[in-house]
């Protein structure tokens, strides 16, 4: 174990995936009557739904890593939702998207000058935003399309295939399908690598591949340059970094505006492409859940996508499981991961953490024993219920911005 946590984290993360991959494998094959978990339905509403989730956790990272909790980031994503559909209806979806990205980052601002100026208490303004937002874009609709809830119908950008992976095509030359030609073999585990990875590459949205692509961006950005340095001094020891010469209050204020700038890119993604409009309450509450993945994963990009990417898998789904058998074989998957749990914690000598690990998987056991399906609220709470058990389990291992939350005031040091 401990030389896998030596491997770099591009290879480490894959290789846990791989491993998912094959619990669900043997799960499917010798213990349900469902293919739902590995089918390319299943990834592919799983990455729909992870996109927003994973632009909103991403922005809580650039604001919290500067030392700003943003428990608004439900408010910007609401924001974002409502800009984006009307800028989509009036010029189109990509100046909709562009316009969602501004709306968010208002959201930001706002809170910037709330927390940063103003040294208000950032759960209070947070909260504020989480209220006034909702309330901002029911004036607003009520007056342009009068109705205080719906927007007409937004446009949607095109989708792609990727060439090679998944049968893309220039022109009239269409690309050989890799992934679909694995999968059509039905190579026992292979296949359903390879039919989980073509719902990542096939109908894709164009915002899915740049969102991608924002995890080595980021990661770039806040470790290895100028401006991530400043940034998460501004999170970790503001006082210390004033002293240096370093803007403290600028790039505070900048992380906040693109944590809201971010959280409305998710917000338009959701109105022009989940729903295909603005709808009262179609947030869905994606903006916790990406404060949630942002916990999860531990205040770092690849992180924050696991999260989300875990928690779209859930969502995406329930979507698809009608009659609840796929959401019966994933009691199962929790059971086994429960197991591992128990005995990682065996190994670090905390017996209270194994004990509750055990009985939990235990509770997972005799439900999928004693039922042949699930209900609808199971599938609803899964998400959270992950995030509470990374809190139980693992809080010893999660590290935030040391200086988070914390007022700061010009020449303070």
């Amino acid at each position: 174990m401990k030389a896998l946590n030596d491997l770099p984290a591009w290879i480490r993360w894959p290789l846990y995936a791989l491993a998912g991959i094959m619990l669900l494998t043997l799960v499917q094959t010798f213990f349900s009557d469902t293919e739902r978990l590995t089918q390319v339905s299943t990834s592919r509403e799983m990455l729909r739904w992870a996109v927003p989730i994973f632009l909103a956790g991403l922005g809580g990272l650039f604001s919290e890593r500067a030392g700003v909790v943003n428990i608004g980031l439900e408010g910007m994503l609401i924001l974002g939702m409502w800009f984006g559909a009307w800028g989509s209806i009036n010029y189109g979806p990509w100046i909709g998207l562009l316009i969602g990205v501004l709306g968010g980052a208002l959201g930001g601002l706002l809170h910037a000058v709330a927390t940063v100026t103003f040294n208000v208490d950032h759960i209070i303004s947070g909260v504020a935003i989480n209220i006034l937002a909702p309330a901002i874009t029911r004036y607003l609709s009520d007056e342009l399309w009068a109705s205080p809830t719906t927007s007409p119908s937004t446009e949607t950008p095109d989708k792609i295939d990727l060439l090679f992976l998944g049968g893309g095509n220039i022109g009239e030359w269409e690309s050989p399908d890799l992934l679909l030609s694995i999968a059509e073999r039905e190579w026992w585990f292979i296949s359903d690598v390879s039919q989980l990875l073509r719902g990542l590459v096939t109908n894709v949205h164009w915002v899915s591949i740049m969102a991608l692509a924002l995890v080595p961006v980021t990661t770039w950005l806040i470790w290895r340059t100028r401006f991530g340095l400043r940034l998460r001094i501004a999170g970790e020891n503001p006082g210390a970094g004033a002293t240096q010469g370093i803007d403290i209050i600028r790039y505070k204020y900048l992380g906040v505006i693109i944590s809201g700038g971010l959280a409305g890119l998710g917000g338009a993604f959701i109105s022009t492409e989940l729903s295909g409009l603005f709808q009262g309450g179609n947030s869905a509450g994606r903006g916790f859940i990406g404060l949630a993945a942002l916990i999860f994963g531990n205040w770092r990009p690849g992180g924050v996508l696991v999260g989300a990417l875990l928690f779209g898998y859930v969502f995406g789904l329930d979507l698809k499981d009608l009659d609840g058998t796929a959401s019966h074989a994933l009691l199962l998957v929790n059971t086994v991961i429960l197991a591992g749990v128990g005995a990682w914690a065996l190994t670090k000598r905390r017996t209270t953490d194994a004990i509750l690990a055990g009985l939990l998987g235990v509770g997972a056991f005799v439900w999928w024993i004693s039922a042949e399906t699930v209900p609808d609220w199971w599938s609803n709470i899964l998400p959270y219920v992950l995030v509470l058990l990374v809190l139980v389990f693992f809080s010893q291992r999660l590290r935030m911005p040391a200086a988070l939350g914390q007022p700061f005031r010009k020449g303070e040091t």
